[in-house]
């Protein structure tokens, strides 16, 4: 596909991304696009576009021999991928804003495109303004990166917000993110995390050439935080943020999850509010990027769903440079994390299964610890996820070794210390 020629687009959705695109489209001038035909899920609603666009029949659009480029920006897992891969094996470029089918089908979605020839773009997949896959395809395809972490749910992040700086109840401040389009329509997916594990594994695989599904990295949301979390923050001068971790470590394995973090007032990560994202990269050679700008609503991610519409322009298609690498990196189990867990007062917790407790308090109404614990542990347990408990991890979080252990940890005799 060149420049110069005519792209005709078959859309699939017409929510606040496929709306914010048409609109998007719209307003540039000099680009030889046009959406052709949109398929919709229901035909009874009012839509901001011309009646003869739109259709229920998705046949329309693929019996359409002029239609070259195929966008779904719908919210079915499941169809997406039909209309993703059957775009694909019709001879036609496809784009995807579906980070979830995308994270759950990158390795046969990678082998389609090879099969095929056809190109598969999804920058709109993760951190929706932010050109964050393109950046790591292009620009780190030949450096080394020693860490990625960063805010990549602006729904959470908006919650968050609200919460900590507004005082908002969670439920308020989830339900004015659902208004403003900055929340999935299933809150689950952003409030548990899933949304921004689904984009950690694509950034894996484009930034370390690792390529894992979901079940392969813990990750937990902000649905247990409490307001003795968020004062125990503020008296410590930090701010609570979800945030999706890798991280090299010495023997060249990824250690990478993602879970509520306390982050120190100070770092670039305590500035991002609402509904914005942030990426920060560490690498051999450039030491510390940070990439920053709105993760969630209707233009932004309509935004990155039109970079790939011009890429395309220009013939240019991912070549997953890291995952075809002589050597690629092993996802790291044998390590350690920092946390603080909360809970209620009666609250029975298997103290003497963690490796490692600092400290603990009790105030009437919560108590906490902080505690070293393994990454296995954590995986291979379920207790801090229930009980009322709240885990977040403290600044910092990663030890890669155990010489922190000097002896077995006595939890009456370092409670009673605690106490008196």
């Amino acid at each position: 596909m060149t420049e110069n020629k005519e792209i005709n687009i078959g859309l699939f959705g017409f929510g606040i991304v496929g709306e914010g695109l048409y609109h998007a489209l719209e307003q540039r001038q000099n680009f030889n696009v046009k959406i052709k035909k949109i398929c919709i899920k229901h035909s009874d609603k009012n839509r901001n576009a011309p009646e003869s666009l739109f259709t229920t029949n998705k046949e329309e659009i693929f019996n359409d021999p002029s239609i070259n480029v195929i966008v779904e920006v719908i919210n079915d897992t499941k169809n997406a991928f039909e209309i993703v891969n059957r775009g694909l094996l019709s001879g036609r470029c496809v784009i995807s804003a579906s980070k979830k089918m995308i994270a759950e089908n990158l390795q046969y979605l990678i082998d389609i495109q090879e099969k095929t020839g056809n190109t598969f773009l999804y920058e709109s997949s993760a951190c929706a303004s932010i050109p964050i896959i393109r950046n790591l395809e292009e620009y780190y395809y030949n450096d080394s990166l020693q860490g990625l972490s960063g805010i990549v749910n602006g729904s959470t992040n908006f919650i968050l917000s609200k919460i900590l700086e507004e005082g908002l109840a969670f439920e308020n401040a989830l339900k004015l993110a659902q208004e403003l389009g900055f929340a999935e329509s299933d809150p689950s997916l952003d409030v548990e995390a899933y949304d921004a594990l689904h984009k950690l594994i694509i950034l894996l695989a484009h930034g370390f050439g690792l390529l894992l599904t979901p079940i392969d990295l813990l990750f937990y949301g902000i649905q247990n935080i409490s307001l003795s979390d968020a004062l125990y923050a503020q008296q410590q001068h930090y701010v609570i943020k979800l945030i999706a971790y890798a991280q090299r470590l010495s023997d060249g394995s990824i250690a990478s999850f993602v879970l509520p973090s306390l982050i120190k007032e100070e770092h670039q990560f305590s500035f991002v509010q609402n509904e914005y994202n942030a990426v920060l990269i560490k690498s051999g050679l450039t030491d510390q990027q940070l990439f920053y700008g709105k993760g969630a609503g209707s233009l932004p991610t309509a935004s990155a769903v039109l970079r790939d519409i011009s890429a395309l322009a220009h013939d240019y298609k991912y070549e997953y440079i890291k995952l075809n690498q002589a050597k690629t990196p092993q996802l790291a189990e044998d390590f350690y994390l920092k946390c603080y867990i909360s809970f209620s007062p009666g609250t029975l917790l298997p103290f003497e299964e963690l490796t490692h407790i600092n400290t603990y308090h009790q105030a009437e109404d919560r108590h906490y610890i902080t505690a070293i614990i393994s990454y296995q542990y954590l995986r291979e347990n379920t207790w801090w996820r229930n009980n009322g408990c709240s885990l977040l991890l403290l600044p910092d979080p990663i030890i890669e070794d155990d010489n922190f252990i000097t002896h077995h940890f006595d939890f009456n005799q370092n409670l009673d210390r605690a106490l008196n």
